[in-house]
């Protein structure tokens, strides 16, 4: 019996350990700039395929950080008690850990200085791009460090997923997508910055933790915008980081919103 236990822990870290990353084959039938289509339903903003405003304030690094009480207040947040169950590095010491690193990786996105970011990209296993909160290991897009350092020319129109509540297809160009999902709000300077710590709170499924090994994971936070959805309306931003050779780096994007 103590052997099968122990064949068995080793089947499973195998398992966990062998995730393999998509090939980022562009789709076939590209369609015009613009002409993209699908929308989220529960989507309330109209900043498609806009560049972010610029903002003359936030030309530092500086993002606004609130970790005092962990998110623990809000005890229907099943994320949270996932992540502490997990036994990932309580949120005071990821924010130690990982500050620096995280501010400079969103300052180079709200910049879109993707040469800067690429340095930060994990160098074996790249970085995943995952829209909505459920990291699906087998059809999101990861690109390495020179993907990413020509992430904004890149011409291509990829698969990034399907919209929540119409299931239309995300068929974008790299720096569309980085307009409609990954930075169509300043989320270096959110309203809340989470380490280690769930903030939004929606109906899509929430893996991070059981994907990414040991990870410390940073969720860029507005808990909505317009006071008429009550807050239905909240968007998000999660960078991820592993541990690689002593090092933080950054293995996931996660753009996050309201599912219904």
């Amino acid at each position: 019996m103590k052997l099968l236990k122990i064949l068995l822990f080793i089947i499973i870290s195998a398992v966990l350990l062998g995730a393999c990353k998509k090939d980022k084959t562009p789709v076939e039938d590209n369609k015009d700039q613009g002409q993209i289509s699908g929308d989220n339903s529960a989507d309330t903003d109209d900043n498609s395929g806009n560049e972010p405003a610029d903002n003359e304030n936030n030309n530092d690094n500086t993002v606004n950080v609130d970790i005092s009480n962990g998110g623990m207040e809000d005890e229907g947040n099943d994320g949270y008690d996932q992540y502490s169950e997990e036994g990932l590095i309580p949120p005071e010491e990821a924010g130690r850990l990982i500050k620096s690193t995280s501010d400079a990786c969103i300052a180079a996105l709200r910049d879109k200085d993707m040469d800067a970011l690429s340095s930060y990209v994990h160098p074996e296993k790249g970085v995943r791009f995952t829209l909505y909160s459920y990291v699906d290991k087998d059809e999101d897009l990861v690109f390495d460090r020179e993907d990413i350092k020509g992430f904004m020319e890149d011409q291509n129109v990829y698969l990034w997923g399907y919209f929540d509540g119409t299931g239309d297809p995300v068929k974008m160009t790299p720096q569309e997508y980085y307009n409609r999902f990954i930075y169509d709000r300043d989320f270096a300077d959110a309203d809340e910055v989470g380490y280690n710590t769930v903030l939004s709170a929606g109906s899509t499924l929430n893996n991070q933790v059981e994907v990414y090994e040991d990870p410390i994971i940073i969720e860029y936070y507005f808990p909505g915008f317009d006071p008429q959805y009550e807050g239905m309306d909240w968007e998000s931003l999660s960078l991820i980081f592993e541990e690689y050779e002593g090092t933080w780096y950054l293995a996931g994007i996660v753009s996050n919103r309201w599912t219904g």
